[in-house]
């Protein structure tokens, strides 16, 4: 029955009508429509897990890239289903099913509507019935390779060219890394090919194409080449200041950095810095990080800082013991002979994923807070108490009984109990793939800010930090987001929808550089200690070379297309500028609404290629004018006489 109630492709489910199709169990991906005339298309959705403490979102975005239909998920709405309304006029169409989802969403129209299927790579995308059937074209000359990943569900992937009949295999086997997968060549051709895809068995679903188009119908005829119509982006700028921008940081290592690394680390310019401190070891090694901390805080110039205790091995449950009082006692002392800055310390690191209750945290949190707070010396030196640092926010973790356990509700608590001894509200946040969903950081800051309050002057009653965040959590990492391009588009649309009102005062990348486990820095090392910048790095150094230090009111009327208005100073001068991401593919065309023509200005572009370049522009009517390419970062910089 499950297979029946899960099924993809051609196959139809229960009573849908013959003259309709659906798409079954959709997890994460985009779904090309091409209506013919005026159309509906259905939704809807079921649990998959733990649905009850995850809000998600479904966005449905035009042939130009302006959104036609959003619809919030709350976490109660297990199950739901909707209607739109699609037409040609604003054809192709993309229904965006953004990832990682805990709901099944199933998608029915006509069948005089084309669809097709982009699956994320590497990540599961759907659950399908057994043995479904897709199609997909190759070009002529296209070098294309079929992939895909077990995941507990389809093993296998069959391949059949139309034309003449080639069948090609792919069994996909478990790996012990989950960036590791399967590949196979597809044979080449001088024409183009349809070919027929089965996915073998049934369950979570990975497969993908390289070297091709990763489109996939359920009909041959409905395959077609997505058309990128140019798209319109229309920004006012306000002179009202909404508040200071964050300091942007990453996470460091327990050690310090070897000479080999100086340059690399230079060049992301990190105004924030992340630590784990190791109790354990800090009770057997007093002063065992001092040197670390000092160099990272001297040389760098990191001078905002949080900690998370831990044990070794980032062991993440500890209790008031000697041991983690004696390690907690020299974090302290060091602390204060570090002679200024803000050091930020959180307890326990995801207390709502990893311990066993919140009363079992809330005794630790309680004793230890008390303890620090009875450092006044440490106080002087500018340590701050942070909580709850929970894995997300908004939603629960990724863990059994997540309703019980979502960090905004934690934080609450711990507020109202112990608020005295609380500077700071920390929190995670992973999972987040879509580009297009990465406005849930500004949601997640504005939910945070609600929960502390603000003072007269409009800021938060406590400091709000981003300390930890990646587009994945722990090691499930795709290759296809951590090395490319999709990561910098990632971080500077993260980095700008957190920001965007002016209330958060940390964001911290995790981590700075790769380890063997966690391949998710913006450093790897390429051999006898030396490193590389990654392209997120790249952009890292881009977004800090055009950061400023006040956000500017500013509307913006686009999707697909993120931009943040900034205070700077150079040299003494004051100035603006807008500092933005495309994350489409199509080129945009952006008009900066009052300006001013009079001035000095500059655009400088930052495309897939990880360089910056100087791009044209135009100004008329007190409004600045220019091109944006497909999947670029920009800043549009300019000083009045």
């Amino acid at each position: 029955m499950k297979c029946v109630i899960f099924l993809l492709a051609a196959l139809l489910a229960g009573p849908v009508a013959a003259a309709d199709r659906s798409w079954q169990a959709l997890r994460d991906g985009t779904l090309h429509l091409y209506p013919k005339g005026t159309q509906q298309l259905q939704i809807d959705w079921q649990p998959a897990w733990q649905a009850e403490a995850n809000a998600e979102r479904l966005y449905l975005v035009d042939g130009r890239g302006r959104l036609q239909a959003e619809r919030a998920i709350a976490a109660s709405e297990t199950r739901g289903q909707l209607q739109w309304t699609l037409s040609d006029p604003h054809a192709p169409y993309r229904l965006e099913v953004p990832g990682y989802s805990f709901r099944n969403y199933r998608v029915k129209h006509s069948e005089h509507l084309a669809s097709m299927f982009e699956p994320v790579k590497l990540h599961f995308s759907a659950d399908v019935g057994r043995n479904a059937t897709l199609y997909f074209r190759t070009r002529a000359g296209e070098r294309a390779v079929l992939a895909g990943k077990f995941h507990g569900g389809v093993h296998g992937l069959q391949a059949r060219r139309l034309a003449d009949g080639q069948q090609v295999t792919l069994a996909l086997k478990p790996h012990k890394t989950y960036a590791d997968f399967d590949q196979v060549a597809l044979p080449g051709s001088g024409q183009d090919q349809i070919w027929q895809l089965t996915l073998v068995g049934s369950g979570k679903a990975a497969f993908w194409l390289d070297g091709a188009a990763n489109l996939f119908a359920q009909r041959p005829e409905d395959l077609r080449t997505p058309h990128w119509h140019p798209g319109e982006v229309h920004l006012k700028l306000h002179e009202a200041v909404l508040g200071p921008t964050p300091a942007i940081g990453i996470a460091l290592p327990y050690a310090e950095p070897p000479q080999s690394a100086y340059t690399a680390l230079d060049a992301l310019k990190p105004q924030a810095g992340g630590y784990y401190s190791f109790v354990d070891v800090l009770s057997r090694q007093p002063g065992r990080e001092r040197g670390f901390r000092q160099v990272y805080q001297q040389h760098f110039g990191i001078n905002q800082s949080i900690t998370l205790l831990a044990g070794s091995g980032r062991k993440a449950v500890l209790e008031a013991t000697a041991e983690t009082l004696a390690g907690l006692e020299t974090w302290l002392e060091d602390s204060r002979t570090l002679n200024g800055g803000l050091h930020y310390l959180a307890v326990a690191d995801e207390p709502n994923l990893n311990y066993p209750s919140f009363e079992s945290f809330e005794r630790y949190f309680a004793t230890l807070s008390r303890q620090i707070r009875a450092d006044t010396a440490a106080y002087a030196a500018g340590v701050r108490i942070a909580m709850p640092a929970s894995s997300r926010l908004s939603n629960g973790p990724t863990r059994d009984n997540a309703a019980q356990r979502r960090g905004l509700d934690w934080a609450a608590r711990l507020l109202a109990r112990h608020g005295e001894f609380i500077d700071a509200l920390a929190w995670h946040e992973w999972m987040v793939r879509d580009l297009l969903a990465t406005r849930v950081y500004r949601d997640n800051v504005l939910a945070a800010a609600k929960l502390v309050g603000l003072d007269v002057k409009g800021r938060p009653r406590k400091a709000l930090l981003l300390d930890q965040t990646n587009i994945s959590s722990g090691s499930s990492l795709s290759p296809y987001e951590q090395n490319t391009h999709f990561a910098s588009l990632w971080w500077a649309s993260v980095v700008i929808n957190a920001s965007q009102d002016g209330l958060l005062d940390m964001i911290n990348y995790f981590q700075a550089a790769d380890e063997p486990e966690y391949p998710k820095g913006m450093l790897h090392e390429n051999g006898h200690e030396a490193y590389a910048i990654k392209p997120v790095g790249l952009a890292q150094s881009f977004i800090a070379r055009h950061w400023g230090s006040q956000v500017l009111k500013l509307d913006n009327d686009a999707f697909e297309v993120d931009a943040l208005a900034l205070n700077t100073s150079v040299d003494g001068k004051s100035g603006q500028r807008v500092l933005g991401v495309n994350k489409a593919l199509r080129e945009q065309n952006v008009k900066i609404e009052s300006v001013g023509c009079a001035g000095t200005f500059r655009l400088s572009l930052f495309g897939p290629d990880s360089r910056e370049r100087e791009g044209s522009w135009h100004c008329d009517n007190n409004s600045l004018s220019f091109t944006l390419p497909g999947e670029t970062l920009f800043s549009m910089d300019w000083r009045r006489p």
